[in-house]
C-alpha cells in the first residue's frame, strides 16, 4: 500500500478517535464533576495505555537527545490537556458535531499559519488562495453545522 495513503488513513482514523473522545470525556465530566477531572482521568488512562504499548514494542527514550530539545517541545501535553478539557466542556453545550467542527477550524487556522512560517520545524508552505479557501470552506462548514 502507498505509504502516503496509509498515513492519510491513519490520520483520518485518529480524527475519528478524537470525535469519539469528545462525548466520552463529556460523559466522564458529568460523573467526576468537571471537565478538568475528566481530562485527568483521560490522560491517566492514555498514559497507562502508552506505557503498555511502549513495553510491548520495547521502545526506550533517548534521554540525551530529549535534554537538548527546545522548551516548546516539552509542552505538547499541555495543548492536549487544553483540547480534552475544551471538548469535555463544549460537547454538552454545543453538541459533538459543532464542537469538533470548531476544533478542526481552529486547528486549520493555526496549521495554516505554522506552515506559512515553517514554525517549530514544520516544512514551510506559504499561504495561498487555495489553502486559505480550504480553511474558509471549513469555517463555512462551522456556520452550516451551527445554523442547520
Amino acid at each position: 500500500m502507498n505509504p502516503t495513503l496509509l498515513s492519510m488513513i491513519a490520520v483520518i482514523l485518529a480524527g475519528g478517535a478524537t470525535a469519539l473522545q469528545a462525548p466520552t470525556n463529556a460523559k466522564m465530566a458529568t460523573a467526576v464533576g468537571s471537565p478538568v477531572n475528566a481530562a485527568f482521568v483521560s490522560f491517566a488512562v492514555g498514559t497507562a495505555a502508552l506505557g503498555i504499548v511502549a513495553m510491548i514494542l520495547q521502545t526506550k527514550p533517548d534521554l540525551t537527545a530529549a535534554r537538548g530539545l527546545p522548551w516548546y517541545a516539552w509542552i505538547g501535553g499541555l495543548y492536549g490537556a487544553i483540547f480534552v478539557v475544551a471538548a469535555a466542556w463544549g460537547v454538552p453545550r454545543l453538541g459533538v458535531a459543532l464542537t469538533i467542527t470548531l476544533m478542526v477550524a481552529g486547528q486549520l487556522l493555526i496549521g495554516l499559519i505554522l506552515d506559512h512560517f515553517g514554525a517549530f520545524g514544520a516544512p514551510q508552505s506559504p499561504i495561498s488562495w487555495g489553502r486559505a479557501g480550504g480553511v474558509a470552506l471549513v469555517i463555512a462548514g462551522v456556520l452550516m453545522v451551527r445554523r442547520f
